[in-house]
């Protein structure tokens, strides 16, 4: 009989660019929009520990800061649910991109 071969789904990443709602965010957060950053790192975090994400935080660019996350998934679908739940969905804005990314463990052949 031939040989049977299992290859697993590689996992597709996504580069995630999220905006804050006015350029000094990182500087002068009320305590309501700190608190809920604070929900928002525990959400991140939980997938994080999933092995969904790989890296996130925030992006101290003198101009302005932003938060950037590397995520990890099988299917796009996946992406749109993780920022659907968040809790600063709607207070950030969230954009995403594929990424061809090199992940430490991974074989890409």
């Amino acid at each position: 009989m031939g040989e049977i071969c299992y290859f697993p789904a590689m996992k597709k990443y996504f580069a995630l660019m999220l905006h804050p709602p006015r350029p000094s965010f990182t500087q002068d957060m009320t305590p309501e929009e700190r608190a809920l950053m604070q929900q928002h790192v525990a959400y991140w975090t939980k997938f994080m520990e999933k092995g969904h994400v790989v890296a996130f935080g925030p992006v101290m660019d003198p101009k302005g800061g932003y938060g950037l996350g590397i995520v990890g998934v099988q299917e796009e679908k996946e992406v749109k649910e993780f920022i659907a739940g968040d809790p600063c969905n709607g207070m950030l804005r969230f954009e995403y991109h594929p990424m061809r990314a090199v992940v430490a463990g991974e074989s890409r052949v």
